[in-house]
């Protein structure tokens, strides 16, 4: 991985990007649903949404922070019934992964949004993981399922839905907890990762993307975290910055994500190269691709053009990406070797 890396001209670098072998650490599968789709399912179902048109309901994705983003994503999810839709979902976003050269993904979903409205909790992970096992021979495309708890509800919530999913264990590698940050600290999950540790399942958290560097502190101290998602307000910090480096916790960054939801005023502005260059292991991802414009390549080549990132943080993003992922150390190896050889042989 430290390898010297060739220089690429800056019009090169979106083939370079492109053509690099990459895994998607943060990605929310009902954040992945377009307009199309939800139209198209709205009518299968029978289900009405306040919108016009395809154009009407793009026009609404207009955030100006995270709760903004949430209200109209939990009323696009409102379509999602049955397990075919799941499925239809999950396989539309993985033939989009695929055609940017995703060849692993960890895919996160909410399970509170649909069984609050009396979808059954083996209709979401069925439809979901099915989509997940086709990904493999249609696609070529590795992926598995992390299970976020919604953090504007409460913990006994969470323990609820946890106990919900445990007769599908496995059909999901981890937990994760996501939503509305601001005034809801990790800590106040404590107990329910503590569970989910006992049951060996792998913990990531939601920390630093408009919450204080203080809630990375407790994802990693109080939750024991092995990634953090977002993480960027974490530069505010020196210690926490060292301590990132230094144990090597991954970051799982969204800039267009970050873009939409005002974290930061313009890409120019975006600190991922700031991480990069103080050794911690950033990975970009897309986060909610349908609403925030970009799916991965998108967050790639605008945030290098933006920023003026080079060829040695494409290799560093691409490599960061598959050791900061859950897959087995074997194929840990053999992707990183894919990654080398690209940048080997790139001219």
């Amino acid at each position: 991985m430290n390898a010297p890396i060739r220089t690429v001209p800056a019009e090169r670098l979106p083939e370079l990007l492109r053509r690099m072998p990459k895994a998607e650490l943060h990605i929310h599968i009902e954040g992945s649903l377009e307009p199309e789709l939800i139209f198209a399912l709205s009518a299968r179902n029978g289900v009405a949404i306040p919108y016009a048109s395809v154009e009407a309901l793009r026009r609404a994705y207009a955030f100006t922070n995270l709760q903004s983003f949430l209200d109209i994503y939990y009323a696009g999810a409102s379509v999602l019934l049955h397990e075919q839709d799941f499925y239809d979902m999950a396989s539309a976003y993985l033939a989009r992964a695929a055609m940017d050269n995703v060849v692993h993904t960890e895919i996160f979903f909410d399970p509170q949004t649909h069984t609050a409205r009396g979808v059954p909790m083996e209709t979401v992970i069925n439809g979901l993981h099915r989509a997940c096992l086709d990904a493999g021979p249609k696609l070529g495309v590795s992926a598995t399922l992390i299970l976020c708890f919604l953090r504007h509800l409460s913990e006994q919530e969470a323990f609820e839905t946890l106990e919900q999913a445990l007769p599908l264990r496995d059909k999901f590698i981890g937990v994760g907890l996501d939503s509305s940050e601001l005034g809801h600290p990790p800590e106040k999950f404590a107990r329910v990762f503590a569970r989910c540790r006992e049951l060996g399942l792998r913990r990531v958290a939601h920390a630093g993307e408009e919450g204080p560097p203080e809630y990375v502190w407790s994802a990693l101290d109080v939750l024991k975290v092995e990634r953090v998602d977002h993480g960027v307000q974490s530069a505010r910090d020196p210690a926490l910055m060292r301590r990132l480096a230094q144990d090597r916790i991954p970051l799982t960054v969204c800039p267009l994500s970050n873009l939409k939801l005002c974290v930061f005023p313009d890409l120019a502005q975006h600190n991922l190269g700031a991480l990069l260059d103080a050794g911690l292991a950033a990975t970009v991802n897309s986060d909610d691709p349908a609403y925030f414009g970009g799916y991965l390549n998108q967050n790639l080549t605008q945030t290098f053009a933006a920023t003026g990132l080079t060829a040695q943080h494409a290799h560093a993003l691409a490599c960061n990406s598959f050791e900061a992922s859950f897959i087995e150390p074997g194929m840990k190896r053999r992707y990183l070797d894919r990654v080398a050889e690209v940048f080997a042989t790139f001219d």
